[in-house]
């Protein structure tokens, strides 16, 4: 959401904000619909200021005798209480439209951000590892001899459809032992809270982090209204929907690992193969809500506590700055990690750290009372996967392929795994 007043008294600085997401410029639109919506206010101010003074002259009249002058002011009290009736209710479907419109506007992005057609102009800021050079032809995850017997896309298939899986024996635990090391390592070494929270959420949820209005189609909504969480990010930053919190409460940091739902309507034909795009999927997610004062160094922290998880399982990535045309909606800046797959013999994202400023606080009227007794102020969020538990499969899998067709799996997974680091070519752990 955008502060009208910063649009009012600057409005070439947003119209040029959007033109680099590569809107078109909707300063005048916008002023426009303030414009008319504060006429209507000031109207319906001055018809009840008149009904007020008209009240107090109907007394006077009927005190005096005077009836044709009571009958009069009784008429035009009458009048205008319809008038400012009226007034209120245009005023009111003025803002609606205004609030329309700027609930569908992203976020102004930071100056940094590099310009961009699409994630071919993302700018790497940062590499850790060298990829992993196979001495054999490299397999996608789905291909590994250890893998097939528990990674089963067929019965998902008859049970739900395409873009689905069913995991089982030592995939499956696998797959719980890194959500559990990842929930581990946030809360031990990151100082992390864990929290565990529904994936089902009003409406009113999905507006508040930017999911809504605009992208409805690309997450699930029951039949009574409910929608099913994309990312832990919906519950954890709207903890604070609605409240106004005191300075020293600030920074909260949580973290949760949770499922995951998202229709990938924008995505026809790409990833079908594996487990890598689902519609349903696992995330451990990192939120933070913090003084606006904190929200630099914070991207940073968060950033550097994905890397920690990728670099504690041996992974090489790099890290790069979303340009214009592949940042999300509600960001100001995102860094995208990127986890190298010999498989498919490239870097493919695994996280998402984004800083969002005080725009999804607008939305949910997030604010923090300042500890010098000031005005109350917006609070600044923050979000960031750490990590996508089923890309981080994928990783792990692919990385730790041998020539004949086992996979040796990370140490870090040691305590998790009572001590068997090898998933076999018949799908055993040893």
């Amino acid at each position: 959401m955008h502060d009208i007043r910063a649009i009012r008294e600057n409005p070439v600085a947003f119209d040029a904000a959007m033109t680099r997401r590569g809107l078109e410029p909707q300063s005048s639109s916008i002023l426009a619909l303030d414009e008319a919506r504060r006429i209507k206010i000031q109207a319906a101010e001055e018809a009840k200021a008149a009904q007020n003074a008209a009240s107090k002259d109907v007394g006077a009249a009927k005190a005096r005798g005077d009836n044709a002058e009571f009958e009069r002011l009784r008429t035009l009290v009458a009048e205008k209480k319809d008038t400012v009736a009226r007034l209120n209710d245009e005023a009111k479907a003025e803002d609606a439209r205004l609030s329309d419109l700027l609930m569908g506007l992203p976020n102004v992005i930071y100056d940094d951000v590099p310009d961009g057609a699409d994630e071919s102009d993302n700018v790497e800021i940062n590499r850790h590892g060298d990829p992993r050079v196979l001495d054999f032809p490299a397999k996608e995850h789905y291909e590994l001899p250890g893998v097939i017997p528990g990674m089963d896309f067929e019965t998902a298939a008859k049970l739900s459809g395409s873009r689905f899986v069913v995991l089982s024996g030592a995939v499956a635990r696998i797959h719980r032992a890194l959500a559990q090391f990842m929930l581990d390592t946030h809360v031990d070494e990151n100082g992390l809270t864990e929290t565990w929270t529904p994936i089902l959420v009003r409406e009113d949820m999905m507006l508040g982090t930017g999911q809504l209005p605009k992208f409805g189609e690309d997450s699930y909504q029951t039949t009574n209204g409910w929608w099913l969480v994309p990312t832990a990010e919906v519950t954890l930053t709207n903890i604070v929907n609605g409240l106004t919190v005191d300075e020293d409460y600030l920074p909260r940091r949580y973290v949760a690992h949770t499922q995951c739902f998202r229709s990938e309507a924008g995505s026809a034909g790409r990833d079908t193969a594996g487990m890598l795009r689902q519609h349903q999927f696992e995330k451990v997610e990192m939120v933070s809500i913090v003084h606006p004062d904190q929200s630099e160094n914070e991207q940073k922290r968060m950033t550097r506590c994905a890397e920690g998880i990728l670099e504690k399982l041996g992974l090489a990535y790099r890290t790069v700055n979303l340009c214009t045309g592949d940042i999300g909606f509600g960001a100001k800046r995102t860094y995208d990690i990127e986890v190298w797959l010999p498989g498919q013999g490239q870097y493919r994202e695994i996280s998402s750290v984004s800083t969002c400023g005080d725009f999804q606080a607008r939305r949910m009227n997030a604010r923090y009372k300042p500890s010098d007794g000031g005005k109350p102020q917006f609070v600044h969020t923050l979000n960031g996967s750490g990590l996508a538990v089923g890309r981080a499969l994928i990783a792990v899998l692919e990385n730790g392929q041998q020539t004949d067709g086992s996979v040796v799996l990370p140490d870090v997974l040691h305590s998790y795994l009572s001590g068997k680091l090898v998933l076999t070519t018949d799908g055993q752990l040893s």
